[in-house]
């Protein structure tokens, strides 16, 4: 929703953002927008870099202001949808816009952009159809549909275990570069077919900071008895918080002789079951089976953890986590384990949204306003080297 201050107003929108950030900078006092999206999405992409602070250089904007540094005067800022930013880091250094590009992909944003050369001051907006990925720095033009290939980022390591891998000691597994995750937490349809070392591995997982998910195994043969399984998965892990998403592993030959219409079924019935309970929901499937027996409907609403063991897959849809290998070697693991390779920052999302045990951050009626971070221009010192915000364009 979109809403209209007055120009002293000074409404503290969330935590970290108050209304006189987003004022127009034109010397004129005039009301001016903001759009709830805009500070929500703002207040997520705030977490996840664990910012000191975030600097919005320029907010909303009317026309004239608009075309005066560049514009047509119908550009995002003049929709209250968007806000260029500089971000802290704990250590009081600005954070990379490199990063903060993937992070606000993840997040959600519909428009962003590097601003400078220097990598300091990012665009980000809520504009809705077109997503507009771009780089001040090469044009107006969107660049790119991934940051993370753009600017070069690193893919997570990840591994899923059950029972059947034995104890495990979580701080070897971390020291040997393990990013993530994905714990099965039972089969079947019966509370006592709990993963018997389920606590285990999710409590050491917990204390060696390695973000985890968790997996079901299916019997099902019908909707029923997929709710049935969900309902004790959701059992199993309530009161549990979970940093990547929560799946469904359908596999069994006798599941897919049933057909695609009948399989797909199942799988409604048990994602659509934990998916209502507040959790963020996967499906687990090979390339095979996710080609042959899985709807689409099921694949473009579900983030897919595809199970290809290939040196590289063919695999054409989308997917967030990829399981390429059965035999891994992982320090603290004692034969063969599964790896994976993660690809989105679940954290960001499932956090932002409450889910996984996750609940939102409550936000305090008009707390103080920092000082420090209402002032009207930013200058930022690298490397001995003075910048100076530059305003964007969209």
């Amino acid at each position: 929703m979109i809403k209209t201050y007055g120009f002293t107003d000074n409404t503290q929108l969330s935590p970290h953002f108050n209304a006189q950030e987003f004022r127009c900078k034109c010397g004129k006092a005039h009301d001016f927008q903001i759009d709830d999206d805009l500070i929500t999405k703002l207040e997520a992409l705030y977490s996840t870099l664990n910012c000191s602070k975030i600097i919005v250089t320029s907010g909303f904007r009317c026309s004239m202001h608009d075309r005066s540094v560049g514009g047509d005067g119908t550009g995002q800022h003049t929709k209250g949808n968007a806000a260029d930013i500089c971000c802290y880091g704990q250590d009081g250094q600005p954070i990379s816009s490199k990063t903060v590009c993937c992070k606000a992909q993840d997040i959600g944003f519909g428009g962003i952009a590097n601003i400078t050369p220097a990598y300091i001051y990012t665009h980000v907006d809520v504009r809705s159809g077109k997503k507009w990925y771009g780089d001040e720095v090469q044009g107006n033009s969107s660049v790119t549909d991934n940051f993370y290939d753009y600017f070069g980022g690193e893919d997570m390591k990840g591994i899923d275990v059950s029972v059947h891998n034995g104890k495990i000691d979580w701080g070897k597994v971390k020291a040997d570069g393990i990013d993530f995750a994905i714990i099965r937490a039972g089969f079947g349809k019966l509370e006592k077919q709990k993963d018997e070392r389920f606590e285990d591995n999710y409590a050491g997982s917990k204390a060696a900071g390695i973000p985890v998910g968790a997996y079901w195994y299916s019997y099902a043969m019908d909707e029923d008895e997929a709710r049935q399984e969900a309902d004790v998965f959701l059992s199993v892990i309530k009161g549990k918080q979970f940093e990547f998403p929560v799946y469904f592993d359908l596999e069994e030959k006798k599941q897919f002789d049933l057909g695609k219409e009948k399989v797909s079924a199942i799988m409604r019935a048990f994602l659509e079951r934990v998916e209502a309970a507040g959790y963020f929901v996967g499906l687990y499937g090979s390339a095979s089976s996710l080609t042959t027996h899985t709807a689409d409907d099921i694949k473009a609403h579900y983030t897919i953890w595809l199970a290809h063991w290939v040196d590289k897959t063919n695999y054409t849809g989308a997917y967030g986590i990829w399981q390429h290998s059965e035999k891994g070697s992982v320090d603290g693991i004692s034969g063969n384990v599964d790896l994976d390779v993660g690809y989105k920052d679940f954290l960001t999302i499932i956090k932002a949204n409450g889910l996984n045990g996750w609940g939102k951050e409550e936000v305090l009626p008009n707390p103080p306003v920092p000082a420090a971070e209402d002032g009207i221009s930013v200058e930022v010192t690298v490397g001995g080297q003075k910048y100076i915000g530059k305003l964007n364009k969209a």
